[in-house]
């Protein structure tokens, strides 16, 4: 099964199970950001959790594998068309350089890493 295969059967399973992500993301005792981009193909789970996250959706071996599988991290489109996550795109193309110049100004020539970072999300305070 590969990482479009998986990211469909997960989709169908957690709404034919009516679960929410932090349903499955519980059963893995990770965060729900996490484990939702893992299922959606953009990170990897160790096996434990891979198999945490099988076994709440109802779904087979295959799909824990596929889950602990390294993603090839691709986009489809340049520009995004989906209106929410085009905002986000909006809002890299109006602060990434700002962004930049402050991660260098702080911590010199660099590079932030999206791989190891805290997102938080609470309900309400988005303007």
């Amino acid at each position: 099964m590969n990482k479009a295969e998986m990211k469909e059967a997960i989709l169908q399973a957690k709404f034919k199970n009516n679960l929410k992500w932090a349903d499955i993301a519980r059963a893995a005792g990770m965060s729900d950001e996490f484990v939702c981009s893992a299922c959606l193909g953009m990170n990897h789970l160790e096996k434990p959790q891979a198999d945490a996250v099988a076994k709440a959706l109802g779904l087979d071996d295959a799909v824990s594998t596929a889950l602990q599988c390294f993603p090839t991290k691709t986009w489809d489109r340049p520009i995004p068309t989906d209106p929410l996550i085009y905002r986000w795109y909006e809002m890299l193309n109006v602060y990434g350089e700002t962004i930049k110049e402050m991660i260098n100004e702080k911590f010199g020539d660099g590079i932030m890493s999206a791989i190891d970072f805290t997102m938080i999300y609470k309900a309400g305070t988005c303007r």
